[in-house]
């Protein structure tokens, strides 16, 4: 429905991405109503307009402020009683309250009065600017979802016996919001990010009465919902538990149930943390909560830091800056313990005694940590790093692949596997991307192709020798790989493949149910469970007959079935400093692994302290602790505004006319061939039929694009995108970005970007697009040439990218399959002897076109796009050398434009290759 105010049309429903969007802009818009209301009176034409929005608005809000406990059901009603009694004054108070509060988030800090007689005070400030110390002292609020099918008297008895219950001391304080069904149950978690623990009782039914179309959306998501019609409605409880562990795994459930012990025992009750029998004892629920919620608060680490830097203690050790001694004492820094307080240098230590924790032995403090870490990301295991997830990638190689072994690798993953390769003593058999030669970037690793390369390996008899596959989920980019997929047809032909999935960029995955179902983690502890199913035993049982004899074209055109017997081992390595909070450098490792006890829990350790430092900065480990509380108690709402965000930025490119002349935001289907979009859905957004159904994209494509990543293709402007990146939005307007293309820069929204930060770039980029008129308006023909010149060349003109060649046969143990030893080749160029230079001219391309087999000694990575496009002992193909000599890019690491292309003389290979024989 559209909503008229005054002369400004609102969005429409459909236009928003998530109800709580649309909540938030409702109750603005409704106070922006009352207000006119308020001055221009309700009478004629324009009050008449004015009575109607206020009364749609108010329509739109109240299926959605069921699932809220503040202003809550009594207030709302409130509001709409005064509407009708036409008391506008007292209704713009009442409006303005409520959405000052929700915009400030006071509500979490004390009552809100909403009508009545209480004192009209307005004095209720933003929570975000209070000073940290202020709202560190406040209790932290959260919400209790308690679902049964209640009377108003039932509904207040069980709020006042809660309320009751309150005591002073209690850490945390919380209001409860009562539903009817299960389904409510599912939206509640869904649209009220406040939840933090929901009570499931033995009143509840099954359907909801809501039918808002973006709430319906919601239910559309679970399909599961349909399947618990056939059964009694004693088991619709313990059915609510199950789905909200898979919707918000997080969160704490409690069943209240009046069926005995015997009938509840065999039931999957998903994460449900105690089950109270036939009772109303609301002081140990009430405890129960608390109990549940400091479960996920306690930041161990954290604390025993705060608690030693307030102990006085004498340093004899390293660290003169321990303490800030060495800067108080100072007449020459002092501006740096200005800079800093003083918190930061009493908590800096060499210390792993006084109720600290040694990193690379852990016993206390951090062991714990990383046991909180790995029930928050759903590991077995989960290590902390303070070198980066570079580190994590060689630590998990290192402790994994032995000399010999071949790795399927991802060509264009990040540098330090690359590196991880050369140090384990792999075989590595590269696997290309599908290239969007368009951008001058590469997709994602087709199932096909993994499937192909394994296939291969297979045949040679090599399959034994096959040891992981390595692929970065998501990519730079934002594609997403279909993981469950993968890994399920990569076991059906080999079961007891290791993976390890570069997550670099993917942490926040964990807390949002649409990305969740393509994480490492969640898919492996899937797998771990439908591998034991007996339906899963009959299906794969039926495959194998009927592929009984099946030639590799059969295989390859079968979605295959992995065997009930088949190994999940399965690892994920994440930047939590790139994408939650935590200090940079601040990484985890994850594993989930069956065999990692028995096989690997040596062999990482070694790894581990190879490549950890024996002096870990104890303040990357605190925010490593403190990070992982904040995504347990409020990831689901600050990965949801992230999406918010990024679909907000979507919306604003592809709506503006001004913004299409010049920009276009990549879609799935800029960037993701239509073979590997099942669901056939080309944009996350649709001027006309606004947002797509994202959780259907999600489980089925083997492609989907993250939302949050947003490509702009700049080639329209003239600039390429290194000088759009560097010259325009961070010279000019203090805008930071990281990744460009050719013809593209990369916008990233992450859980702390705000509304305010998209408005101030679409205002940027409208702005550059207003000087681009403008430059064109009075640009006389030569000038207008140059600038489609220009655009020809960063639009049309694109240099295709070139597929990995493949690496020499002195480097190879077999021409059939593609494995190469780039450990062998790396070392082999530490003789400068081995090695020769040439220029990147027309004699070099003339020689590769004649047949000549010339070589790579090094690594050449330019940025962009920052992998290797060339490595140690591959065969440089004119393709590639096409491509270096059309690189106009600032940084070519490995490369000397002073000396020229590093290759391997001839003599060296032979002797290389005499050698290895």
């Amino acid at each position: 429905m559209d909503v008229q105010h005054e002369n400004h049309k609102l969005p429409s429903v459909s236009d928003y991405f998530s109800a709580t969007q649309l909540r938030a802009d409702r109750w603005s818009a409704l106070r922006e109503t009352a207000e006119s209301m308020l001055v221009h009176g309700v009478e004629g034409r324009q009050g008449s307009k004015l009575l109607k929005t206020a009364e749609t608005l108010l329509d739109v809000l109240a299926p959605i402020e069921l699932y809220w406990a503040f202003p809550g059901a009594h207030a709302f009603e409130h509001l709409r009683k005064l509407l009708e009694q036409r008391n506008i004054e007292d209704l713009a108070i009442s409006v303005r309250r409520v959405a000052r509060a929700l915009a400030s988030g006071a509500y979490r800090r004390r009552t809100i009065p909403v009508g009545g007689d209480e004192i009209d005070n307005e004095d209720y400030e933003d929570e975000s600017a209070l000073a940290p110390e202020d709202r560190a002292l406040g209790r932290p609020y959260f919400e209790v979802l308690i679902v049964d099918n209640v009377n108003e008297h039932q509904e207040r008895f069980l709020k006042n016996n809660l309320h009751r219950v309150r005591r002073a001391e209690d850490p945390f304080i919380y209001e409860p919001v009562i539903v009817p069904s299960l389904e409510d149950a599912l939206m509640g978690i869904l649209f009220n990010y406040n939840v933090q623990a929901v009570i499931v009782r033995p009143g509840l039914v099954l359907k909801s009465k809501n039918v808002l179309p973006i709430i319906q959306q919601y239910l559309k998501r679970f399909n599961e919902v349909e399947e618990v019609d056939a059964l009694e409605p004693y088991e619709y409880g313990p059915e609510a538990c199950r789905l909200i562990a898979k919707v918000r795994p997080e969160l704490d459930a409690y069943l209240i149930t009046d069926r005995s012990a015997e009938d509840i025992a065999g039931l999957d009750l998903g994460r449900c943390r105690r089950v109270f029998y036939n009772q109303e004892d609301f002081l140990e629920l009430h405890l129960n909560i608390l109990r549940g919620v400091n479960r996920r608060y306690k930041t161990p680490f954290f604390t025993a830091l705060k608690e030693y830097s307030k102990q006085p203690t004498g340093v004899f050790h390293a660290m003169p800056i321990s303490r800030g001694k060495s800067i108080s004492r100072s007449h020459w820094i002092q501006d740096m313990g200005a800079f800093y307080g003083p918190n930061i240098f009493l908590a800096e230590t060499s210390a792993t005694s006084g109720g600290l924790d040694s990193l690379l032995e852990p016993k206390g403090p951090i062991k714990e940590a990383q046991d909180m870490a790995a029930r928050a990301f759903g590991s077995k295991q989960t290590f902390f790093a303070t070198n980066g997830t570079s580190t994590c990638n060689k630590i998990v190689v290192q402790a994994l692949v032995r000399p010999g072994d071949i790795v399927l690798v991802d060509r264009d993953c990040h540098k330090s596997h690359h590196y991880g390769m050369v140090l384990s003593g792999a075989n590595v058999a590269y696997m290309d991307s599908y290239p969007l030669h368009e951008y001058s970037m590469y997709g994602a690793v087709p199932i096909s192709e993994i499937k192909h390369t394994l296939l291969a390996l297979k045949a040679e008899g090599k399959l034994d020798r096959v040891r992981m596959v390595l692929l970065t989920n998501c990519t730079f980019d934002g594609l997403v790989y279909n993981v469950e997929r993968v890994m399920e047809e990569c076991l059906a032909i080999k079961k007891d493949l290791v993976f390890l999935w570069d997550e670099a960029w993917f942490a926040f995955a964990r807390f949002s149910p649409t990305y969740r179902q393509r994480t490492a983690m969640s898919v492996a502890n899937g797998l771990r469970k439908r591998l034991r199913e007996q339906s899963h035993v009959a299906a794969w049982e039926k495959q194998q007959e009927e592929l009984k004899g099946a030639d590799n074209e059969t295989l390859m055109k079968t979605r295959l079935i992995a065997p009930p017997d088949a190994r999940v081992r399965v690892y994920a390595t994440q930047s939590t400093h790139k994408t939650l909070t935590a200090l940079r450098q601040g990484s985890m490792i994850h594993v989930n692994d069956m065999d990692f006890k028995g096989e690997v829990e040596q062999a990482f350790h070694e790894a581990y302290m190879t490549h950890t430092s024996t002096s870990p900065n104890y303040q990357i480990i605190a925010s490593l602790d403190v990070g992982r509380r904040q995504v347990e108690l409020e990831g689901f709402e600050f990965v949801q505004r992230q999406i918010e965000s990024a679909m907000a930025i979507r919306r604003a490119v592809s709506t503006h006319p001004l913004l299409q002349k010049y920009f276009k935001v990549l879609t799935p289907e800029d960037m993701i061939p239509d073979k590997y979009r099942e669901s056939g859905i080309d944009a996350n957004f649709d001027q006309h039929d606004g947002w797509s159904d994202k959780w259907e994209i999600w489980a089925r494509d083997e492609f989907v694009l993250d939302p949050t990543r947003v490509t702009l293709a700049v080639g329209g402007t003239g600039w390429d995108g290194d000088t759009f990146k560097t010259k325009i939005l961070m010279d000019k307007y203090g805008i930071q970005i990281n990744k460009t293309s050719r013809n593209s820069v990369l916008f990233m929204t992450n859980i702390g970007t705000t509304r305010s930060s998209v408005a101030y770039l679409i205002e940027v980029l409208v702005e550059v697009a207003n000087e681009l008129d403008d430059l064109l308006d009075d640009a006389s023909k030569m000038e207008r040439l140059s600038f489609e010149k220009r655009v020809a060349n960063l639009v049309e003109h694109v240099p295709p990218l070139p597929d990995f060649s493949r690496f020499h046969d002195a480097f190879r143990s077999g021409s059939s399959t593609p494995e190469g030893d780039i450990r062998s080749a790396f070392f082999l160029a530490y003789n400068e002897e081995n090695c020769d230079y040439l220029d990147l001219d027309d004699k070099l391309m003339k020689r590769l076109e004649d047949g000549e087999e010339l070589v790579s000694a090094s690594f050449i990575i330019p940025y962009p796009p920052g992998f290797p496009i060339l490595v140690p002992g591959q065969v440089i193909s004119p393709e590639i050398l096409s491509f270096m000599r059309a690189l106009d890019v600032s940084e070519i690491h490995g490369y000397r434009p002073d000396l020229g292309l590093r290759v391997f003389t001839e003599s060296a290979l032979k002797g290389h290759k005499k050698k290895s024989k």
